[in-house]
Parts: C-alpha cells; structure tokens; sequence
C-alpha cells in the first residue's frame, strides 16, 4: 500500500493494533484504553470489532481462564499478528506522510 492509497484499517483498530504492540492483553484492558482516548463502546460492538480484527487476520485471541472471589471467570485475551503489524505501520506511515506534505515549506527551500 503506498502512502497515498487511504488505510485499511479504521482509526480505532489502529488504536487496538497500538495498544497490543507491546504485549497480549485481555479485552477489558483494551476497552479501558479505548475509553482513554474518549471511545465509548459497548461490550457487544467492542467484541464484534475485535472478531473482525481476527478475521482478517490483524489480531488472535484466545481465552484465560481464572479464578475471581471464588468464580471461573473467562476472559478473551487478544495479541497482534504480522499482519496486524505491517496493517499498523502501513496506516501509521499514511498520516506521517500526510502530515509532513501537510508543513508549511520553508522561504529557504
């Protein structure tokens, strides 16, 4: 994809594909970081976008499960793929790019 072709992904996979470059982690802890960047999802539209992400290929998940106050509690953890990677870095290339194309040339130049 060059970086002049529009991403494939959406701006708030790009922000679930950056919050799992740095290591696996449960969906609760993926819906909080989304919450920090003021996305509110519910828990049904948050898991249906993870389910895609999977689909494509761009993310894999599995389930841990562990004992809470006497409980089995199961919970759906999720990790990047190379492909969810190279799809990252392709849509942060885009808007680097656009954002440099976008700087006022200097009078120098």
């Amino acid at each position: 994809m060059s970086t002049r072709s529009l991403p494939s992904i959406t701006h708030l996979q790009f922000a679930v594909l950056g919050q799992l470059l740095a290591d696996e982690q449960p969906g609760r802890q993926l819906r909080r970081g989304l919450s920090r960047l003021g996305e509110r999802r519910s828990a049904p539209a948050f898991y249906q976008m993870m389910a895609r992400l999977e689909e494509a290929g761009l993310v894999s998940g599995r389930y841990d499960q562990r004992v809470l106050d006497g409980q089995l509690i199961k919970e759906r953890r999720y990790r990047v793929t190379a492909a969810g990677l190279k799809a990252w870095e392709r849509t942060r290339d885009f808007y680097e790019a656009q954002l440099a194309a976008s700087r006022p040339r200097s009078a120098d130049a």
